[in-house]
């Protein structure tokens, strides 16, 4: 049986014991899984990967067999799962083990994967998809943490921190939280203050690479990369800005062809367009046509996968498609 991630709530009122979360959305889904699952447990909670299950087939079933024996309840959460996990849910069905709760957490899978038919299909499992977060969703996400706070930020300031966040739900809490203990005896939130103490000046370098990419500002391309020495762990987070700013680009460029007015587009352009931003958005409209962005957005989803089989070559890869997609 399938969910949708909104309706998470719905959990609470269900009686099944094996969960699928899959999708690129770490932070929503270690939200869920902490509100739903881990708060307010009392049982035992244990914490595997996949390959442990695997290799430990035996042991692990009849540890859970003699657990139910006594039982007491249990929380499974198993991390990186692929088709292989398979095996453990016919054999949990099969045995039918009642007293004990298993959360699967995988990466994104597509519609012929055979463990996401199999939770689809079976009224007995419940799967949810985690897709990544839209800047909308995050603005109202960081609007919410604020209004909870009592905390006055501007929305120039929230729509800085959710631009730099980078789509990811995970950063932009670990950042939300950053500023709330800052500003703790505090009721106005500063965003030169703000720029100071989150990592966002670190991210900066990245978010102007993706600038340029959509400018096609070879030259500044050329700068930003000699001037910095990114890491292959900052592939995905390059990879992912692009992908966030290239989406909010092809919104903007199907709000202008319609209403013939670039200027208004921006003004009303929700979340708000920081002021800095607002010159470099029209540059990136001049540069691309619609059809152009559409192919682009696919073109950086691919490349995401690409990095992700070719880790230790990640950083070639993204260079030559930043470079190449300026041209």
């Amino acid at each position: 049986m399938i969910l949708k991630a909104y309706e998470y709530q719905k959990i609470k009122k269900l009686n099944n014991k094996i969960f699928l979360f899959y999708g690129e959305n770490d932070g929503y889904k270690n939200q869920v899984i902490k509100e739903i699952f881990i708060n307010d447990f009392d049982g035992n909670i244990e914490r595997f990967d996949e390959n442990e299950i695997l290799n430990n087939f035996d042991n692990f079933i009849s540890s859970l067999i003699n657990k139910s024996f006594f039982s007491e309840l249990k929380l499974i959460l198993i991390s990186r799962v692929s088709e292989k996990i398979i095996k453990l849910i016919d054999e949990l069905l099969l045995r039918e083990i009642n007293d004990v709760k298993i959360v699967l957490n995988s990466k994104l899978l597509d519609k012929k994967s055979k463990l996401r038919y199999l939770f689809e299909k079976d009224k007995k499992l419940i799967c949810i998809p985690f897709y990544k977060d839209e800047n909308k969703i995050l603005v109202q996400f960081a609007n919410n943490f604020f209004k909870d706070k009592k905390l006055s930020i501007s929305p120039e300031t929230i729509n800085l921190i959710v631009e730099r966040s980078s789509g990811d739900r995970a950063n932009l809490n670990n950042e939300l939280n950053k500023i709330s203990l800052y500003f703790l005896n505090k009721n106005k939130i500063n965003i030169e203050e703000v720029i100071k103490l989150t990592n966002l000046t670190e991210n900066y370098s990245i978010s102007e690479l993706a600038d340029n990419c959509l400018s096609k500002n070879i030259k500044k391309i050329n700068k930003i990369f000699n001037e910095n020495v990114f890491s292959v762990d900052d592939c995905i987070l390059i990879i992912r800005t692009l992908l966030s700013k290239a989406k909010r680009l092809l919104e903007i460029k199907k709000i202008v062809y319609k209403d013939k007015n670039i200027e208004k587009t921006i003004s009303n352009y929700k979340p708000q367009i920081f002021w800095k931003d607002k010159e470099i958005i029209k540059n990136q409209i001049s540069k691309w046509n619609l059809e152009e962005t559409e192919k682009l957005i696919y073109k950086i989803n691919d490349i995401e996968i690409n990095i992700k089989k070719n880790y230790y070559n990640s950083l070639n890869i993204v260079s030559d498609f930043i470079i190449n997609s300026a041209k």
